[in-house]
């Protein structure tokens, strides 16, 4: 008997335990090992009295640029890649998406509400017996059943595609 309250105690302990809410960053003051990137080897240049003026902010020679060298190996050329910027291409599309403003902090700000969503959904979610999904617990009611979405539509009169058959967990 004492063995299976010494267990009991164990597995209660177990499940009070706080695995995070699906956190990747770093809680420690060391480098972030996902922020290394790899860079081409250092060159020497032609010439050391004929070098380019500086661009504060611009493209280093050594930086990765993983568009340019996957059109180099393929037989392209690396520099008809634009590195930074915004296709030609795309440049009709940017504009109509940002045509009522770009707010240039939206990341900090999304990530101070999601914060802020995240301590208001997940206070009572720290004391559990088993083990659970934290983040599927604070998201739950704001994730969408694709085939209830399809109907929606359907039901609206819109063209959707064929979905395959829903299937049972």
């Amino acid at each position: 008997m004492p063995r299976i309250a010494i267990l009991v105690a164990i597995l209660a302990l177990a499940g009070c335990s706080n695995q995070g809410l699906r956190d990747l960053r770093s809680n420690t003051g060391g480098p972030d090992e996902f922020m290394i990137l790899p860079v081409k080897p250092l060159s020497e240049p032609p010439s050391f009295s004929v070098l380019p003026e500086p661009t504060p902010g611009g493209a280093n020679l050594v930086d990765p640029n993983p568009r340019g060298d996957a059109v180099a190996a393929l037989g392209g050329r690396a520099e008809a890649i634009e590195p930074r910027g915004v296709a030609a291409s795309d440049a009709a599309l940017v504009a109509q998406a940002s045509r009522y403003g770009v707010q240039g902090d939206i990341r900090q700000v999304l990530a101070q509400e999601d914060e802020q969503f995240r301590q208001r959904r997940g206070r009572f979610t720290q004391f559990t017996l088993f083990r659970t999904d934290r983040y599927e617990q604070v998201y739950r009611r704001q994730k969408l059943d694709p085939f209830e979405v399809e109907q929606a539509f359907r039901n609206a009169g819109a063209a959707t595609v064929t979905n395959p058959p829903k299937t049972r967990r």
